[in-house]
């Protein structure tokens, strides 16, 4: 199938749109100014670099007078988005960028002193072996076999710590936290004043004397690495056990739209509590979608707009019955709102389910085209034989306008470039997966997750507590994590503790008698 015509199209779509985004340019750059020349505020316009979007980002228009064939009839915009920000939004975003250099240098510091740390603590033991061996040598008492069984001991040991500390410590991080992990931090204190404590025994009583029972400088040295094994321990219960056990349920809400979700969480700070929040949200929350709130909020401020009231007798006649009769007629209007709300929504309704079905019929005969290809390649030559990509462009424009359509009704057409639609389908193609399967994401709109990463992914939250961040969850907390768009408001409740009670039932106490009465027919 030839792919130009739906191209063709594609490019009748971006020549309308550049020429109106050049008037919308001049429009912008035409600023009110007062009449001493100055203009009435400082802005700056920033224009992010073009995503390659399949239908455009005019998810702000209405639905309203739009028919089956708006597509030939309206011009869309593609290409840009536009924020405006003020002077102070850009010093915000420079401190931003400062605080995230400052993130940075702790987070290198804080993994440099620990892998000092941990290669002072590995070499430690190896140490109070080798010197006695390097600098008494001839005064050393002979090792005997226990002696030399120790060192077997030492190696195995400290090759377990050596693999237990890789699992438990050596990760990659997954964010950036504001303060500093307190059971963390309290381990390593622990560790460097261990390790210390153990040198200073071993300067004053072996280096010093240069003591010559070498076996008890390998049993001393053995006892060093039994200690870290259980310091180790003591890190997997305080890091990874304490937390396992649910204490609290979080709600969390979604401040635009009011999506919640309840998680249960153990014994965490705040800021790592906040950090499994962020996890569970982009894997649970439907994706962020402005378009929808923009359309509420244009139909509250048409129903909020003010009312025009006309003098016949002139001005000044008559002022408090005008007052009378505007209040009267917001009244009226006020009570008829639910009504416009209703129809509103009824009819975008029967849109989308129209638009839907018409997608859905489109796309099942467009994978029965690729089917009957599929039977067909084998009688024919090699050189038309088509790889999944070749094949999904081949009947993707057979499904595109479709497609469009509703992906704009559903105001998701923001969220789905062309590429990505033809990677998808490409993927449904080459796991032979039905027309159903690749409808779902556009259908059923999925989690944060499913979508290009540029398009949702928020590179920096903030955290707001009226509690220190590296206090404990208890119940009646209230935190709030902040991005650029929305906030998530997360309310702690603790876990009720739950009594149980047994009772025990005979098995041989059901027993039944029949009764019957008149009419009863047995």
């Amino acid at each position: 199938m030839d792919t130009e015509s739906t191209y063709s199209g594609y490019s009748h779509y971006s020549g309308h749109s550049k020429k109106a985004h050049r008037q919308g340019s001049r429009d912008r750059h035409k600023s009110p100014r007062s009449k001493d020349g100055s203009r009435s505020e400082k802005s700056v316009t920033i224009q992010t670099p073009p995503a390659e979007p399949l239908l455009g980002n005019d998810a702000s228009r209405t639905e309203e007078g739009q028919d089956d064939n708006w597509g030939e009839t309206t011009t869309a915009i593609t290409g840009t988005s536009e924020h405006s920000i003020s002077q102070e939004d850009i010093a915000r975003i420079s401190k931003d960028l400062e605080d995230s250099v400052g993130l940075d240098c702790k987070r290198y510091l804080g993994l440099t002193v620990a892998a000092v740390l941990g290669l002072l603590v590995f070499l430690t033991p190896i140490a109070f072996i080798l010197l006695p061996q390097i600098l008494w040598r001839d005064e050393l008492e002979p090792c005997g076999t226990v002696c030399e069984g120790l060192f077997i001991s030492v190696a195995f040991k400290l090759l377990i710590l050596l693999i237990g500390t890789w699992a438990l410590f050596f990760r990659q991080p997954k964010a950036d936290i504001p303060r500093v992990f307190v059971f963390r931090a309290l381990l390593l204190v622990l560790i460097f004043l261990f390790v210390f404590s153990y040198w200073l025994f071993y300067g004053v009583r072996i280096l010093d004397s240069k003591d010559t029972n070498y076996q008890g400088i390998v049993q001393y040295a053995v006892s060093l690495v039994d200690a870290l094994l259980f310091i180790h321990y003591l890190a997997i219960v305080l890091l990874e056990l304490r937390q396992l056990q649910p204490m609290f349920t979080v709600k969390v809400v979604r401040s635009t739209d009011g999506e919640s979700r309840y998680y249960s969480l153990g014994h965490l700070s705040i800021q790592r509590a906040a950090l499994v929040v962020l996890e569970n949200y982009y894997r649970d929350f439907t994706i962020y979608n402005p378009s929808l709130l923009m359309a509420s909020k244009s139909r509250a401020a048409k129903h909020m707009a003010g009312l025009k009231v006309y003098n016949v007798d002139g001005p000044g006649n008559n002022a408090a019955g005008q007052s009378r009769a505007m209040i009267a007629a917001a009244a009226r209007r006020r009570d008829s709102s639910h009504n416009e709300l209703y129809y509103e929504e009824a009819d975008h309704d029967r849109r989308v389910k129209k638009r839907r079905a018409r997608l859905v019929v489109a796309v099942e005969e467009a994978f029965t085209h690729i089917k009957r290809l599929q039977a067909e390649e084998q009688q024919k030559a090699p050189g038309e034989v088509m790889d999944p990509r070749e094949a999904a462009q081949a009947i993707f424009p057979s499904m595109a306008r479709a497609l469009q359509k509703y992906l704009r009704t559903t105001r998701q057409q923001h969220y789905h470039s062309m590429e990505s639609i033809l990677q998808h389908l490409s993927f449904c193609i080459t796991n032979n997966m039905t027309p159903k399967a690749f409808l779902e994401r556009y259908i059923n709109p999925g989690p944060t997750l499913q979508y290009d990463r540029d398009r949702w992914f928020s590179k920096q939250w903030t955290l707001v507590s009226e509690e220190a961040v590296t206090s404990a969850l208890r119940d009646g907390v209230v935190f709030v994590l902040k991005c650029l768009d929305f906030s998530l408001v997360i309310n702690v409740k603790k876990i009720p503790f739950i009594k149980l009670s047994e009772e025990f039932i005979d098995p041989k106490s059901h027993k039944f008698v029949l009764r019957l009465q008149s009419e009863t027919s047995v």
